[in-house]
């Protein structure tokens, strides 16, 4: 590390020991509450998906989840001549709980890197943001691909953090697999195109609203398709790729595109979905979305290792936290989707 980028890093050390009120950041400490919840407001902004997903902090390891989205319908009418009015729980009521587990953001800058970067006024912020940026992707991956939680993970084996945690499709297969399919007429598959189970993707989505959710979500059209761009583009490349005669059908298509829809809902096209993949469910970029992650408050530890002998910094962090189905009657999905290959057989 060269002397001036010395400096500057001295300086960094120096900023993030005093926002969180420690002599010294290259010992373990506590984030602060307001340093702590400045973090979770940074990763979550960091990411269109999860500016729609509750990212909320809960006081105990383990306990009942939150409740954020619509349990139930509430309207109803009760002849008091006979019996007492019973008054419902909009946030619906179950026995499922959280267990918020340990995960540790540990990262590294060679010294090579923070020289390069040292020439930039925002230095201390490019670190800050290199080290978010990639803690919302990681929880986007482990959201949608984590099926368990290993004493100790293994990169190599689970690129897709699939030992790290617990995530949303996983919970809805073990807490209600009703909601849940993952095959048609052949074991396996649910095939989509001519003389499949569907015969296109809208056929499906509307077919898991009609089915697999609570009869009071069907016909909630605010609800979204959660899906990666495979399944986007197997609905909407063909029509790109056809030649827009005029101009007003070109302005149709632009407006179709900016607007992609599946059996009537709203698409969010997320990174690390699993591939023909689609998951249905509330999501609100003001609050009380259908999918949350709970995080422990206290619990974010870091320590900051200026590490010679490998010519790097290192940052070491961790924070406990679980990936949450509020309402599962408001939760749907459908994996192992096959599509034909283009010449009578199927992908």
């Amino acid at each position: 590390m060269r002397n001036e980028t010395r400096e500057l890093f001295n300086a960094y050390l120096e900023q993030v020991a005093a926002v969180n009120g420690v002599p010294d950041a290259t010992k373990k400490f506590a984030a602060s509450p307001s340093v702590e919840q400045t973090l979770e407001n940074h990763i979550q902004e960091s990411s269109a998906f999860l500016g729609e997903v509750n990212i909320i902090g809960v006081g105990e390891q383990q306990g009942e989840k939150l409740g954020l989205s619509l349990g139930s319908t509430i309207a109803g009418r009760t002849d008091t001549s006979l019996a007492d009015r019973e008054p419902q729980d909009p946030s619906g009521v179950d026995d499922r709980g959280y267990f918020c587990k340990q995960t540790n953001f540990d990262t590294h800058l060679t010294y090579g890197k923070l020289d390069a970067w040292a020439k930039f006024p925002d230095f201390q912020t490019r670190i800050r943001n290199q080290i978010i940026r990639q803690q919302a992707l990681d929880r986007i991956m482990i959201g949608f691909n984590g099926s368990s939680a290993a004493a100790t993970t293994d990169r190599n084996a689970n690129p897709l953090l699939e030992d790290v945690n617990i995530g949303w499709l996983a919970k809805l297969l073990a807490e209600d697999p009703a909601r849940f399919m993952d095959q048609g007429t052949v074991v396996g598959e649910v095939r989509v195109g001519p003389n499949g189970d569907y015969k296109n993707l809208d056929a499906l989505v509307y077919d898991m609203r009609s089915n697999l959710l609570a009869p009071w979500h069907r016909r909630n059209t605010t609800f979204t398709a959660i899906c990666g761009a495979d399944l986007v583009d197997e609905k909407y490349f063909p029509m790109i790729n056809t030649h827009a005669e005029t101009p007003t059908e070109s302005r149709a298509l632009d407006l179709m595109i900016s607007n992609k829809r599946l059996g009537g809902l709203r698409v969010a096209e997320v990174p690390f979905v699993p591939d023909r993949s689609i998951m249905i469910s509330l999501l609100s970029a003001g609050g009380d979305s259908n999918l949350s992650i709970y995080h422990q408050n206290g619990t974010r530890r870091r320590t900051i290792v200026d590490n010679a002998r490998r010519d790097r910094i290192e940052n070491f962090e961790s924070v406990n936290e679980a990936y949450v189905i509020e309402d599962l009657t408001g939760a749907a999905a459908c994996i192992n989707i096959k599509l034909p290959d283009g010449i009578g057989g199927w992908a």
